[in-house]
C-alpha cells in the first residue's frame, strides 16, 4: 500500500476531485453554493466521450467544458437572477444532467448506459525523472489533465489573491452591497464563478470518461461532485486545502480498490472513502470558516 504504483492510483483517483474542488471554490468565493457539480460533470463525462468519439479527444475536452459551464449557467441564472434556493437549483441541476445524458446516450448511440471506446490524449512522460524505477510510475505515461490539475493549485491562488478579478470575486462573495458600493457588479462576478465551476466540474467529468475509463459509462461519477464539495470545506476554501484533502480522497478510493479481505465483505470497503467524506464534514465544518454571504441571494442595492 506504500509503494510508488498505489501513490499514482490515489494522484489518478484525485484528479477529478480536485480539479472539481478548485472550480468550487470559484463558486463559493462569489457566494454561491454549487450542489451541482455532480451533475456538471455528469455532462461533462458523456459530452466528452460522445464528441471525442466522432472529432477526437481534444474537441471532447472542449465540449465537456462547454457542456458544465451551460448546465453552470442554468443555475446561475436560478439561483443568482431569480434568486431560487442555491440548494434546490443545485439538486435540480443534478436531476436534469442525469436525465438529459440518458436521453442523449439513447439517441445518438442506442445504449443508455454506456458509449463506444474513445481514444485518450498523448501521454507524457517527465524526461529525466522517469528513469528512476521508483518514480516510474508517477511520472511516465501520464495524463495530461494530471499535470493540469495540479497547475490549476498555484494559478488559482495567484488568481484569488494577486488579481483584481480574484480580489473582486472574493469580496462579492463576502459582502456584496460593500462591494457594489464600490462599483464592483455583483452580479456579473457570481456569474463568473458559477460558470468557472462548471467548466471545471465538465472538464473532470471528461477525464473519468476519455482519460480514466476510455468510455462513458453511466453512474461513474460515483458522487465525486459532493467528495469534492467535501474537500474545498476541508481546504477551507482554498485551493491548496483542497489539493491536499483531494489526495486524501483519492488515497482512500485507491486503497477501497485494493484493499482484498475475506473478513469484510467488499461492499463496506468500497465505502470507505465516502465514509471520510461524512467524518470530515461532520468534524471539520466547526472549524470551517466560509465565505460571509456564501449561499445568500442577493438583489440589487439590498443588504443580504
Amino acid at each position: 500500500m506504500q509503494s510508488p504504483e498505489m501513490l499514482a492510483s490515489a494522484i489518478r483517483l484525485a484528479v477529478p476531485i480536485i480539479i472539481t474542488a478548485v472550480g468550487a471554490i470559484y463558486a463559493e468565493r462569489s457566494g454561491v453554493v454549487n450542489i451541482g457539480l455532480e451533475g456538471m460533470m455528469i455532462v461533462g463525462s458523456f459530452s466528452g466521450a460522445a464528441v471525442a468519439f466522432f472529432l477526437g479527444p481534444y474537441a471532447g475536452m472542449l465540449a465537456a467544458i462547454l457542456a458544465g459551464a451551460l448546465f453552470a449557467l442554468i443555475h446561475a441564472v436560478a439561483s443568482v437572477h431569480f434568486r431560487v434556493d442555491q440548494i434546490v437549483s443545485g439538486v435540480a441541476i443534478n436531476i436534469l444532467a442525469y436525465g438529459v445524458v440518458r436521453f442523449s446516450a439513447i439517441s445518438i448511440f442506442k445504449a443508455a448506459t454506456t458509449s463506444p471506446h474513445v481514444n485518450s490524449l498523448p501521454r507524457l512522460s517527465l524526461p529525466g525523472l522517469s528513469e528512476a524505477a521508483w518514480l516510474r510510475p508517477l511520472v511516465h505515461n501520464v495524463s495530461p489533465l494530471v499535470l493540469l490539475a495540479f497547475a490549476l493549485i498555484p494559478l488559482t491562488a495567484w488568481v484569488m489573491n494577486r488579481t483584481v478579478f480574484g480580489l473582486r470575486l472574493r469580496s462579492v462573495g463576502e459582502h456584496p452591497l460593500a462591494a457594489e458600493t464600490l462599483g464592483v457588479n455583483v452580479y456579473l462576478m457570481k456569474y463568473c464563478g458559477v460558470v468557472i465551476s462548471g467548466a471545471l466540474a465538465g472538464l473532470s467529468g471528461a477525464y473519468l470518461s476519455i482519460e480514466h475509463n476510455g468510455m462513458y459509462v453511466e453512474g461513474m461519477t460515483q458522487g465525486l461532485g459532493f467528495i469534492a464539495l467535501a474537500a474545498m470545506i476541508f481546504g477551507n476554501w482554498m485551493p491548496l486545502g483542497a489539493m491536499w484533502a483531494g489526495l486524501l480522497f483519492g488515497f482512500a478510493q485507491a486503497m477501497s480498490l485494493r484493499v482484498v479481505t475475506q473478513a469484510v465483505p467488499y461492499q463496506f470497503v468500497r465505502m470507505i472513502p465516502y465514509v471520510l467524506t461524512i467524518l470530515i464534514l461532520a468534524i471539520w465544518t466547526r472549524r470551517a470558516r466560509p465565505p460571509a454571504a456564501v449561499g445568500l441571494p442577493y438583489e440589487r442595492g439590498e443588504a443580504t
